[in-house]
């Protein structure tokens, strides 16, 4: 595969973390590494903590030229002047972020493993979807995303698409054909050197 048809790199921070440190990390990773998106994917319904990160962080992306992107909030998106949001509705909510954000934001939708929402997100006028997750895992319903999913979608949709969710060595080798991008979170930031871990699996990539 050339390289410059290998997945790109999308980034999702973990749902609680220590802003200081973890902007750190972050800073890291980004001048050691391409990467074409990071997500804010807090789980507080804390407003001001919310926009404390989002501001730090975005301090971090627009110095890279890397855009930032809210999990859910629409609002603070359009407050904070952020480059999108995802939603993690599938298409429900997705022609309400275009309209509230405009044609220039980043709408993206998670669409756990149905190719029907992801068909109707894309519709809907999603810039990408998500689909996940595709390892095994104790949360929701424990469900995982069919692989065959990535090489359908592949062939089939020009919507761009996202791996991620509970990523391992062996399916990143086994989806890197079939995807644009790999959604790594706690896959990495949980590791003492996330930016290594990254590299790691970027060598599966080829």
């Amino acid at each position: 595969m050339a390289e410059q048809d290998l997945p790109q790199i999308y980034l999702i921070t973990p749902t609680e973390f220590e802003l200081s440190r973890f902007s750190g990390e972050l800073a890291g990773v980004l001048d050691a590494h391409e990467v074409a998106c990071v997500r804010l994917a807090m789980s507080s319904a804390d407003e001001d903590a919310l926009s404390r990160a989002a501001d730090a962080l975005r301090e971090i992306t627009d110095a890279r030229d890397v855009a930032l992107v809210v999990e859910k909030h629409i609002l603070l998106a359009e407050r904070m002047g952020l480059d999108g949001v995802h939603l993690t509705d599938g298409a429900r909510s997705v022609s309400k972020a275009r309209k509230s954000l405009g044609d220039d934001a980043i709408v993206g939708a998670y669409c756990e493993a149905s190719r029907h929402t992801g068909m109707s997100a894309g519709e809907a006028g999603a810039d990408y979807v998500s689909f996940g997750p595709l390892g095994e895992t104790t949360l929701g319903d424990g469900s995982t995303v069919d692989l065959e999913l990535f090489e359908w979608w592949s062939q089939m949709i020009e919507v761009p698409v996202v791996a991620e969710g509970m990523l391992n060595s062996d399916l990143v080798k086994q989806v890197a054909p079939f995807t644009d991008f790999f959604g790594f979170g706690n896959e990495i930031w949980s590791q003492d050197e996330p930016s290594k871990a990254l590299a790691g699996f970027k060598a599966l990539m080829v």
